[in-house]
């Protein structure tokens, strides 16, 4: 399971955020949460087939979140799209949809199944498949609006083969019962048991998607043990007043959401177009619950990280330094500055030289310039360049024998710069 997060906006759109819209892409088929303006650009721009949409999930109806969706359903209709869509959301969803198509004067070629929500619901199950199901709660907003978690069912265990082919199981039908969960009887009379052959059941991923809401139990009950909880934080704590006032959760009412819920993973949208940099809501909602990442629009966030590509652990190495060969690091490297000068002065002797060779030629140039250099200079030169090699030879041998110390690489939550 993938989640695209396609805008992340609040109310109005910035140069930078689009509106509200998330895409669940799962083994070929996308899942839309909200379809704000421009949602089918951001599709365009992310990859996603807007042919593979199954589902449409309508939160509430303020303009931000459901601005895009008649757009979309036309473009589906110019695509001569002929399988089913669902379409779940509010009260009055199908009104909204048939009369704008009416007006138009546009007649669908494909079907549309509405599955409408009234209000004053406790739970209930929206879609429920062979694989999965999505769950609505009521939320607790200015307006009725709905929270969304969607489930994966539990998948079967993996069977071990060499057990199955030991007791005499050869055929496909055979592993395909057995995976089900149903013993098979062989030829001879022997009944191979499913419990000894296929593993313990692994638990299907979940995300829940919760937006335009204040603190409220029934967020805690969509988010719980999810792998991502994609939570709105609009405000920061300084603006609680704002956010009890608009119905809104600040980044810390989504932390401590995550935090009762035991999420994996939260991932907080929905920004308030004044924070130009929703960093601070990140910093915010750490402070309670660490594992936070910022939704990035077109940025996928995988339900389950060791299968998200990108993610490296570098080995970084470092050598333990001392005072003592600080000290001594800075004199070799003044030692090395004046060999550099020392060396361009002779290049330019050489240079001198090469002139008066061509200015004055004969024995009296060289016996002038032979003068010019003493012998007592040469040999304090040489004298120091033998102990800058002794210092130098000295400090390698020290930094050979030390081993460099393994720094253990960082996880991918203490990364700012990922999501």
């Amino acid at each position: 399971m993938i989640i695209v997060p396609l805008g992340v906006a609040s109310a109005t759109p910035t140069a930078t955020r689009h509106l509200s819209s998330v895409a669940v892409w799962r083994e070929g088929s996308v899942f839309l949460f909200d379809c704000g303006e421009n949602t089918q650009m951001r599709m365009l721009q992310g990859g996603l087939k807007r042919s593979q949409i199954d589902c449409i999930f309508i939160s509430h109806f303020d303009t931000d979140h459901y601005s895009g969706l008649i757009g979309l359903l036309s473009t589906l209709q110019l695509q001569r799209r002929d399988r089913k869509l669902t379409l779940v959301g509010p009260e009055g969803l199908q009104d909204f949809v048939e009369w704008n198509f009416e007006f138009a004067n546009i007649d669908l070629n494909y079907p549309i199944e509405f599955v409408e929500v009234e209000e004053g619901f406790e739970e209930e199950r929206v879609v429920d498949e062979d694989e999965y199901y999505i769950e609505a709660r009521p939320l607790n907003h200015t307006k009725f609006c709905i929270g969304y978690r969607f489930q994966e069912k539990d998948k079967p265990g993996k069977v071990d083969a060499e057990k199955a082919q030991e007791q005499g199981i050869s055929e496909d039908w055979q592993y395909k019962e057995l995976k089900a969960g149903n013993d098979v009887e062989l030829d001879d009379g022997t009944v191979v048991k499913s419990m000894d052959i296929v593993g313990h059941p692994r638990p299907g991923d979940s995300f829940a998607y919760i937006t335009d809401t204040k603190y409220c139990p029934n967020s805690v009950k969509l988010g719980k043990n999810t792998n991502v909880l994609f939570h709105e934080a609009t405000f920061s704590n300084s603006l609680s007043d704002k956010a009890e006032e608009t119905g809104h959760s600040t980044a810390k009412d989504a932390a401590r959401v995550a935090n009762e819920a035991k999420t994996k993973l939260l991932v907080i949208t929905h920004f308030s177009a004044r924070y130009t940099n929703e960093y601070v809501l990140l910093r915010e909602a750490r402070d309670d619950f660490f594992p936070t990442w910022v939704a990035t629009e077109l940025r996928p966030i995988f339900t389950d990280p060791a299968h998200e590509k990108g993610i490296i652990e570098p080995k970084v190495y470092l050598k333990e330094i001392n005072n003592n060969n600080r000290n001594k690091g800075g004199k070799n490297k003044k030692n090395s500055s004046g060999k550099r000068k020392r060396k361009r002065r002779s290049k330019g002797k050489k240079k001198k030289k090469f002139r008066k060779r061509k200015k004055y030629s004969g024995k009296k140039s060289r016996k002038k310039y032979n003068k010019s250099s003493s012998s007592s200079d040469r040999k304090k030169r040489k004298r120091k360049k033998k102990k800058d090699k002794n210092n130098n030879s000295s400090n390698n041998n020290q930094d050979s024998q030390r081993k460099p110390k393994q720094i253990t690489p960082r996880t991918p939550f203490d990364d700012f710069d990922r999501f």
